[in-house]
């Protein structure tokens, strides 16, 4: 398990590049999800690093099952709240009233977006390092 970790934090910092070039292209529902995409990798990432295994798609889930040791800010996990929104909503037509996807997403939730998992993924960074 753990010699898969960077595999998965570098995946993690990959999606958080698409995420940035989704922002600045103006695709701000793709912005979304390739940010939690980004945050859910880098959390599985140190999950693997730190020997246990880690399922599912929900970041404050993961970050909460992360062992004590890592002291994981009560703040973060709160982030990753914001960022769970962001794994089917931006992808499907019918999550939202009407409208499609990307008519509900725009800067002020892509940026918020990236800042998050910026953070998850610079935590996750550091508890590896």
């Amino acid at each position: 398990m753990v010699g898969r970790a960077a595999d998965w934090l570098s995946q993690a910092l990959r999606d958080l590049e698409q995420a940035e070039d989704s922002r600045r292209a103006g695709r701000h529902e793709w912005a979304c999800f390739a940010a939690q995409q980004a945050a859910e990798k880098a959390t599985k990432a140190l999950h693997l690093h730190l020997g246990q295994e880690a399922w599912g798609h929900v970041v404050a889930k993961l970050l909460r099952e992360l062992p004590p040791s890592a002291q994981v800010p009560g703040e973060l996990v709160e982030k990753g709240r914001v960022l769970d929104n962001f794994y089917i909503p931006p992808r499907h037509p019918n999550s939202h009233p009407e409208g499609a996807p990307f008519e509900h997403y725009g800067p002020l939730q892509s940026d918020e977006a990236l800042r998050y998992a910026r953070e998850i993924v610079d935590f996750v960074r550091a508890q590896m390092a």
